[in-house]
Parts: structure tokens; sequence; C-alpha cells
């Protein structure tokens, strides 16, 4: 890869894990629209560990206090604000985990073309605005039932489907539980943790086993880009939300989603 390869997709990557917009369907455009090769398996996983670092490190201070409480539960079987919060990314995770176990092939082989990512883009897309526009209410991510991250993680499995956005569908789904826009984004962002580390050790494994050459200057420089841009991201999107709210993304995902289908059709 060259360098402006490099820069672009470890840009798209970081931009795009955690706004409500489909980072898959962004990375099947880069090399249609450039010509470029496949950046190969290696790199994949250098730009998710620079997303994992970023929420890592943005949200270091609560996952501080989550570990601890989390901890502290696990002897005290007392749960308070924080521990309930670490036991719900805990539950909100394994929805996804048996969906992939189940699913991930079947979807692979049959569901991963462009027209298929359009259709997500839109459907997904427009149940993020109306669930924007009349359920948004001011609950706290702290303040889910057990129930509530049962529905939100059940949703983060749907994500599995190409186009849906795994962020948007977990934000769709906390909206909808009458969270404000700023927790459904945190509680999403926190559910992202274990998530993205599960895939980044399955793509390692996967890395493991068909071996290779590895440009490690290449995944050195995409991990610090990427991670960078996702952190800014992070950043960028709550205070956007606060004063602006979902509707631009929503307007973004059916023009791209219109996109696709005109390319590809």
């Amino acid at each position: 890869m060259d360098w402006l390869q490099i820069l672009v997709l470890a840009l798209v990557q970081g931009l795009t894990e955690f706004l409500p917009v489909s980072s898959s369907a962004h990375l099947i455009l880069v090399p249609v629209l450039t010509g470029w090769p496949d950046q190969g398996l290696a790199f994949d996983v250098a730009l998710h560990l620079g997303s994992l670092l970023a929420v890592l490190i943005y949200f270091r201070r609560d996952i501080m206090m989550m570990t601890r409480s989390w901890t502290r539960s696990l002897v005290t079987r007392r749960l308070d604000a924080d521990a309930r919060l670490a036991w719900a990314v805990v539950l909100g995770t394994i929805p996804v985990g048996l969906a992939g176990l189940a699913f991930a092939d079947i979807i692979e082989d049959t569901l991963r073309s462009p027209l298929y990512m359009a259709a997500g883009l839109i459907v997904f897309g427009l149940a993020l605005g109306w669930a924007d526009w009349q359920h948004r209410g001011q609950r706290d991510e702290r303040q889910l039932s057990w129930k509530d991250v049962l529905f939100i993680g059940m949703a983060q499995a749907v994500a599995l489907l190409p186009g849906t956005s795994r962020s948007g569908i977990t934000i769709t789904a906390a909206l909808m539980l009458g969270l404000s826009r700023e927790a459904a984004a945190r509680f999403s962002f926190l559910l992202s943790i274990p998530v993205i580390a599960i895939a980044c050790g399955l793509m390692t494994v996967e890395l493991i086993q068909h071996g290779g050459d590895t440009d490690w200057s290449a995944m050195l420089i995409g991990t610090v880009i990427s991670g960078l841009a996702a952190y800014l991201c992070i950043h960028y999107f709550l205070e956007f939300i606060k004063r602006i709210g979902m509707q631009p993304f929503v307007i973004y995902r059916i023009a791209l989603g219109l996109l696709l289908i005109v390319m590809f059709i």
C-alpha cells in the first residue's frame, strides 16, 4: 500500500466506526472509487485496534470505575451504578456473540453485496430518524433495566446485516427506550469495546493461520491514524448530537444508500 491508501483507509475506519453511518458501506466504496487492491487482513486488524484504543482512552475514567465496581460485585454480590453498567455491557454483548457464531458465515456468503448494504443504510437510517424524532427522552445509561439492555443487545446482533451500522442500530434501540441522545451514544460506544476486541482477536487468529508477510510500518501508521480519527470522532459526535441531533446522519445514510444503488444496479 502507498501512503495515500493508508491515510484514506485509516481515516475512513476511524471516522465511520462510531458514527451511525455503516463503516462497511464506506470501506466497500473506497476500492471501487479508487481502484486500490484489497488492503489485507493484517491492515484490517491494525485499523480496528486503533478504533479500540480510541474508545478505551476516551472512556478510561468510566472504564476504571466500572471495572473496580464490577470486580467488587463478584465478591460482595452488591451492584452500584457502575457495576450495573459493567454488567450491562457484558449482557448486551452476548446476543451479537451468539448471532455471530450462528449466522456470520451465511450473512457473509449471501448478503454482503452493495445492494443489500444500500437497503440496510436506508431502512435502518429511517428507523434512526424515527426513534430520534418520536421517542428520545432524558434517561441515562445507568438507568437501563436488564430488559432494556437485552433489547439493545439484540439490536446490536442485527448489525451483522450489512449496511445496518452497529452504532446506528444500538443508538436507535436506546432512543426507543427513552434515553437521551448522549446517553444512547455513550452506551453504544461502551458496547463497542468487547465487540471490537473480539473482532480483533478473531482476525488475529485468522491472520496467524494464513501467515504471510506483514508491513509493520503500515500497520503502525494505520493504527495511529485510525485511533486519532476515532477519538476525535467520538468527542465531536457527542457534542454535535447535543445541538443538532441525528437527522443529518439519517439524510446522509439515505443519500449514500441511493448512491450505492445507482453505482451497482
